[in-house]
């Protein structure tokens, strides 16, 4: 990746990033509760999953809406 990018382009690749961590977020998520009475392993590996796409979305989103508050994220307690 080579290519030189204007601010616009950069902002818009961080929000398609933003966009993707949230849908992935969303979906491991899910899946760790579709688990969580047949396989409680996977069910563990999904959530970790789902902590980890949350983390990205929570350092893009600081990137593109600095100082506001945290994104709320299904089923996590916010610490204040």
């Amino acid at each position: 990746m080579t290519d030189v990018v204007d601010a616009d382009e950069l902002l818009r690749r961080i929000r398609r990033g933003r966009e993707h961590a949230a849908e992935e977020e969303r979906a491991w998520r899910e899946r760790a509760r579709s688990l969580t009475a047949t396989d409680p392993e996977g069910a563990r590996e999904a959530a970790d999953r789902a902590r980890a796409f949350e983390a990205v979305l929570r350092v893009l989103e600081e990137i593109v809406r600095p100082g506001r508050s945290p994104v709320q994220t299904e089923g996590v307690k916010q610490v204040t």
